[in-house]
């Protein structure tokens, strides 16, 4: 038997089915995971609102808003990976889980240790997407910075008649004398100026 806490991945299973709901929950958790039981959308959404949830387990039939379109919600809302449980396993089914973000799709009836490697697969490639949209903040960041530097050091060369070199050297230093980063420099040199010489000057 395993244990969890805080650190486990909290795990939201969407299922209107009493005995199939505690069935996989108590399966789950005995394999360590957190999990959180919700019989409706609408009952879900609730719970999102308070509780931290890494993986969310969704049947397709639902009372009121449907499982395709709870999908829908969760991915433009909260970005949460799923797992989609049908009765139903024709293509275009399959099409339009995958469309709503689902990472697998299963057929059911399916128990806990048929469900386990696709929770584990999940939540790895989850993982995965969440590193590779912070690697691309991070690269847009870093690019957004280099624009600013560049229009900061030609904003430079025009009002001082001067080369880019001294020009970077010259925003370089100014950071450097006000111990900020050279980035956030370049930025007050693209604020709009009220005329004279530019702020990067100050400092010389």
């Amino acid at each position: 038997m395993h244990t969890y806490d805080d650190t486990s991945p909290q795990l939201l299973l969407v299922e209107d089915d009493r005995l199939n709901a505690a069935t996989l929950g108590d399966g789950l958790r005995a394999h360590g995971y957190g999990v959180h039981v919700a019989r409706s959308a609408e009952e879900a959404l609730a719970l999102l609102g308070t509780t931290r949830i890494d993986l969310v387990i969704l049947d397709e039939k639902l009372p009121g808003m449907t499982g395709l379109e709870f999908a829908a919600v969760l991915r433009e809302h909260h970005g949460l990976p799923l797992i989609f449980l049908t009765a139903f396993g024709d293509p275009g089914r399959v099409r339009s889980a995958i469309e709503r973000g689902a990472l697998a799709y299963l057929v059911k009836p399916i128990d806990v240790d048929q469900l386990l490697p696709t929770v584990r697969t999940a939540l790895a490639r989850s993982e995965e997407l969440r590193q590779l949209r912070s690697t691309g903040q991070h690269l847009q960041r870093a690019l957004d910075e280099r624009r600013e530097i560049s229009i900061a050091v030609g904003i430079l060369m025009e009002r001082l008649r001067i080369d880019r070199q001294p020009a970077f050297e010259m925003l370089r230093k100014t950071a450097r004398a006000q111990r900020r980063r050279i980035e956030d420099v370049a930025k007050d040199m693209m604020q709009p100026l009220a005329g004279g010489t530019p702020r990067a000057g100050a400092g010389q």
